[in-house]
């Protein structure tokens, strides 16, 4: 297991329907990844500079976040990259802990 340290621009007219998706649980039922994942996006920070959501993403997958990608993110996200490969996740939470979170930037404006 490790952690990614993760950066992507949202898709700005999709991240109502993934904040309503993360509400119902969803994505926190999917197996093998979506507690995890659900944990991580509920946390994730926006980076207004860049317009990229930042989050450490727990992730078991070679190549990392494949399954991930294709069942979740590559709906509501672009441009995904994986900055850090295996990241101490308390380390990157406060790395990114200065920024607003990703869901009361990007719900303000919806």
């Amino acid at each position: 297991m490790a952690n990614r340290f993760v950066r992507a621009r949202p898709k700005e007219d999709r991240l109502v329907e993934l904040r309503e998706r993360l509400d119902n649980n969803e994505i926190a039922a999917m197996e093998p990844f979506g507690r995890a994942m659900t944990r991580a996006l509920e946390k994730a920070r926006f980076d207004s500079e860049s317009g990229e959501a930042v989050w450490i993403e727990e992730d078991y997958c070679s190549p990392p976040l494949a399954m991930e990608r294709a069942e979740v993110l590559d709906d509501y996200f672009e441009d995904i990259t994986i900055v850090k490969e295996d990241v101490d996740e308390e380390v990157g939470w406060q790395r990114i802990d200065d920024l607003p979170r990703l869901w009361a930037e990007i719900l303000d404006e919806a």
